[in-house]
């Protein structure tokens, strides 16, 4: 199952910081896209394959996860078991800061979709003007705003350092 809709073009991530040839900035456009699918199919392996061996990660709980095999043991218990969920999630880069021509720190829109027909689910919250009754509700509906920091090694972008954070801010909620 594919959340995405090809028909539809990703939009187009801001870039700044230090130039960077457009080749990288999609490189780490495919490489969200990578994490996106891994997720979505929960496939550890893959989801895996993206994170440098001294990588640090903290998920959307403040849980931090230090080094790949901490990262590995965490993701094989908690991925796997997504595959049968009702909810999973799209990934689309909204800005790309290269902070050298190898690092870059990537900003993801993460947003939860029915497996069952692809809805966003987190359009409820849309135009709400206190959306704050609905998370307790629906905390399925909840989207997420990653941060990834990405190095490049041997011309292979990977994580870095990672905050996968949920968005519980109101004003940011509503607006969508």
């Amino acid at each position: 199952m594919s959340a995405t809709n090809p028909a539809v073009p990703a939009p187009t991530p801001t870039v700044i910081g230090v130039p960077a040839p457009q080749e990288d900035v999609d490189a780490i456009v495919a490489f969200v896209a990578g994490v996106q699918h891994a997720q979505q199919n929960a496939l550890p392996d893959a989801f895996l394959d993206g994170f440098r061996e001294d990588a640090v990660w903290t998920t959307a709980h403040g849980k931090r996860l230090t080094g790949l095999p901490e990262i590995s043991a965490f993701t094989r218990t908690v991925l796997p078991p997504q595959a049968d969920s009702p909810v999973t999630a799209t990934y689309t880069v909204d800005l790309v800061l290269f902070i050298r021509p190898d690092v870059a720190a990537v900003k993801i829109r993460q947003r939860p979709v029915s497996r069952a027909g692809g809805a966003y689910l987190d359009e409820i919250f849309h135009g709400q003007e206190d959306p704050a009754a609905l998370m307790a509700a629906h905390p399925e509906a909840v989207p997420g705003t990653p941060t990834y920091v990405l190095a490049k090694d041997d011309g292979v972008w990977r994580i870095a350092a990672a905050q996968n954070t949920q968005v519980l801010d109101l004003a940011t909620l509503a607006a969508g």
